[in-house]
């Protein structure tokens, strides 16, 4: 999640468990700062830009290494602040702060690797977006409550977490349900299926499916009665995907993605994409391929298209387009001219 999310919900998470026995202001500065530690392995360089993207959230969002990290956090806490009487509270606030982070990071789609250093898988639940203003803002209006009407108003930050975790509860929900309509889609058999939520909202889902020969970008909203999804289809070349198949770079990237990547021929280059992550040919990560072996992947500059992305949920949550029938005007479109070397997406109905 967003930075401001995990300090939202590291305050809150903090004055809940020790606002009552320390200073709820304490609790709240405290608990943001446990709440952002995690996320300074962005300041890290591993070395080349598919490194740097496969190891945000490994070892510092490992349920392991955060819990051996709790018992020194909240010792300091208590040297800082004179309050070793309350040590066990404290414990137990930085723990609950720290591990409700990666735990919250897991429902995005990202890839967050919580086992480590007994396992490296990614764990992506994919039902949440990075950034949901639903999850957020009552978090931040608890804590704002908290903070101004002190302990008398706990009661409130209490029940913004209830509301953003019910919230959670929802997505994961939501999430089910759309598996299930997308799972009666005759495109879908045999692919591998993957449904995410876009932009903002829990109410209009990305469906991606992915064969060995095509995959396939659709879209559907909760409250639309048609559970008919239209899908573009983007074709595959399976001669690349066997050539590459054991190039080191392509193995990290299918891994991490867990077989959501798309190789393409692009002029000389040979380009390989997460699909999880943007939408209609947008995504946030591509990587060239190096000539050389042993040589880095380079990252594609990416043109983030947020406004428009954000305008045409909104339109569709609205009424005022189809999600089975529109895709946003103003990014990539499928059906336009294709790239040199890079194959046109087709419409596909699935009905």
């Amino acid at each position: 999640m967003d930075s401001l999310t995990q300090i939202a919900l590291g305050s809150a998470v903090a004055v809940a468990v020790v606002g009552r026995k320390s200073s709820v202001k304490k609790a709240a500065l405290w608990g943001a700062v446990a709440g952002t530690l995690p996320d300074l392995d962005i300041l890290i360089d591993y070395g080349d830009a598919l490194s740097n993207m496969v190891y945000h959230r490994g070892f510092s969002h490992a349920l392991f290494y955060l819990t051996l990290l709790s018992p020194l956090l909240a010792l300091l806490i208590c040297k800082i602040h004179q309050q070793m009487p309350l040590y066990r509270h404290w414990l137990l606030a930085i723990w609950l702060v720290l591990i409700t982070h990666p735990l919250l990071d897991t429902l995005t789609i990202y890839g967050t690797q919580l086992a480590l250093p007994f396992s490296n898988h990614p764990f992506a639940v994919g039902s949440i977006f990075i950034i949901d203003p639903l999850y957020t803002l009552p978090l931040l209006l608890g804590l704002a409550w908290v903070l101004w009407r002190g302990k008398r108003a706990l009661a409130a930050n209490t029940a913004a977490l209830v509301f953003s975790s019910c919230y959670l509860l929802w997505g994961l929900a939501a999430q089910q349900h759309v598996l299930q309509v997308a799972a009666k889609q005759p495109v879908s058999n045999d692919a591998r299926v993957l449904v995410v939520p876009t932009a903002l909202n829990t109410l209009l889902w990305r469906v991606l499916l992915v064969t060995e020969e095509a995959y396939y970008e659709g879209f559907y909203s909760l409250l639309e009665k048609n559970s008919d999804i239209v899908f573009q289809r983007y074709v595959l070349d399976p001669e690349l995907y066997q050539r590459y198949q054991q190039h080191p770079d392509v193995q990290t990237l299918a891994t991490f993605s867990q077989g959501f990547y798309a190789l393409e021929q692009q002029g000389e280059q040979v380009v390989i994409t997460d699909l999880r992550m943007g939408q209609q040919q947008n995504y946030a990560f591509s990587f060239v391929l190096a000539e050389e072996p042993g040589q880095p992947a380079s990252r594609l500059p990416r043109q983030l298209q947020l406004a428009e992305t954000v305008s045409w949920v909104w339109r569709t949550l609205t009424g005022e387009l189809s999600a089975a029938n529109q895709l946003p005007r103003n990014l990539t479109s499928p059906d336009a001219v294709a790239e040199p070397d890079r194959p046109a997406a087709a419409q596909y109905s699935s009905h």
